[in-house]
């Protein structure tokens, strides 16, 4: 059967994202068993998709390019939101977590390659080539396993590496949608944990036992919130421009991050009786729209069939990693990071975040605070950690690999 290439424009794929959004969120209203180990509605709707394209592929020879230039966009807004709910108490506070969250992602990165370098032996490849079963492909996801694959390629010869790294990180951003919410369901009841201050704003996403005297999101609140976002974006953008000017490469969401922190803390500043933008149920809900329409795309997006394609390998080594992950989370990190409710939800973003992505574990930690309630720290420390760090250290442990 001859393979056909259908090319999806970026309006189509946004409007389908949109779709899959609501029918992951129609199926979790559904199905019990998904709202009780903290699924995220878009994981639910996304993965669907993605079945949907894989029957059409392994049934038609049908493969579907998503233009995901919005879903992109996406992120930055989602990032962006992150930074204006940041207060700079929080981050003082958020000073010990932090260091703690940066030495274990850390002994994960070594970890992970350890665990990929001996799967990798024990299957016939290089053990160079454990680097893409490892943290390139999980902890740094696509683009660092398709940045590192002509560097592992030119050192040992292994044709197929960028396909290789590719299959590593689809597969683990699968496994990191669906680890997160069991792990804290196991920590949060099991221990039965609750918020230290429960009456504090969401970060992310509206509570979903939200009583009728919730604060009022209206077209103002909305307004004032997007144009905050935009403010937030634009001084990013320069930002950046200047970061690559210097010489550094960041991705564009990290300085849109770093300006909405600094626009929220001045604006506290100096006007202090303005009406709120930070914390508000209507940042929280935009944020929580950017983020479940940007999962949703991503995983409806992806190409499982590249999976299949390295059979037993794959099935031994990321059932291996997994299972590092879910032990190293709830044995190691959560006791480390204090054993408590904030300790507990971070463990559930960590879960995404070692097998997956940042956004992943953002939706992953945004389903279970708005089950068992709000942990604004966490939301801060985490995403401080996976974008100012994590390309570092792991590029540091890849080269040293790479090049042994």
């Amino acid at each position: 059967m001859a393979e056909q290439i259908l090319e999806i424009p970026a309006f189509i794929t946004v409007t389908l994202g949109f779709a899959v959004y609501l029918l992951g969120a129609e199926i979790n209203a559904r199905v019990a068993v998904l709202r009780q180990f903290n699924i995220p509605e878009p994981v639910t709707g996304g993965l669907l998709a993605s079945l949907v394209v894989l029957a059409l592929y392994l049934l038609f020879g049908m493969e579907m390019n998503f233009d995901l230039t919005a879903r992109d966009f996406l992120l930055v807004v989602f990032f962006a939101g992150i930074g204006l709910n940041a207060r700079l108490a929080d981050l003082i506070a958020g000073g010990k977590p932090l260091l703690l969250l940066l030495v274990l992602t850390l002994a994960t990165i070594v970890f992970q390659n350890v665990i990929g370098a001996a799967g990798a032996v024990t299957f016939g490849y290089p053990a160079q080539a454990g680097v893409l079963f490892g943290s390139a492909s999980l902890i740094g996801g696509h683009g660092t396993a398709i940045a590192w694959a002509p560097e592992v390629t030119a050192v040992t010869g292994l044709d197929g590496a960028t396909e290789l790294g590719v299959a590593v990180a689809t597969l683990g951003l699968v496994l990191a949608a669906l680890v997160g919410g069991p792990i804290a369901r196991f920590l949060v009841e099991g221990r039965n944990l609750s918020p230290s201050r429960p009456e504090e704003e969401h970060t992310i996403g509206v509570p979903d036992n939200q009583d009728e005297a919730a604060p009022l999101i209206d077209h103002l609140t909305i307004m004032r919130v997007l144009l905050y976002l935009n403010l937030a974006i634009i001084a990013g953008f320069f930002l950046s421009e200047a970061i690559t000017a210097a010489g550094l490469k960041l991705p564009l969401f990290v300085p849109c991050l770093i300006m909405g922190i600094v626009i929220a803390n001045m604006r506290a500043l100096t006007a202090p009786n303005a009406p709120a933008v930070s914390r508000t149920p209507s940042l929280a809900l935009i944020s929580e729209f950017s983020l479940g329409a940007f999962l949703a795309m991503s995983l409806m997006s992806l190409q499982l069939w590249t999976i299949a394609e390295l059979g037993l390998a794959i099935v031994v080594i990321m059932t291996a990693q997994t299972l590092f992950a879910v032990g190293f989370v709830i044995w190691v990190l959560f006791p480390v990071m204090g054993g408590n409710y904030r300790a507990a939800v971070l463990s559930a973003g960590f879960g995404g975040f070692a097998l997956g992505a940042t956004p992943t574990a953002i939706a992953n930690m945004t389903a279970v605070t708005k089950r068992y309630g709000p942990s604004p720290i966490a939301f801060i420390v985490l995403p401080l950690v996976s974008a100012f760090f994590v390309d570092i250290a792991n590029a540091i442990v890849i080269q040293t690999i790479v090049n042994f």
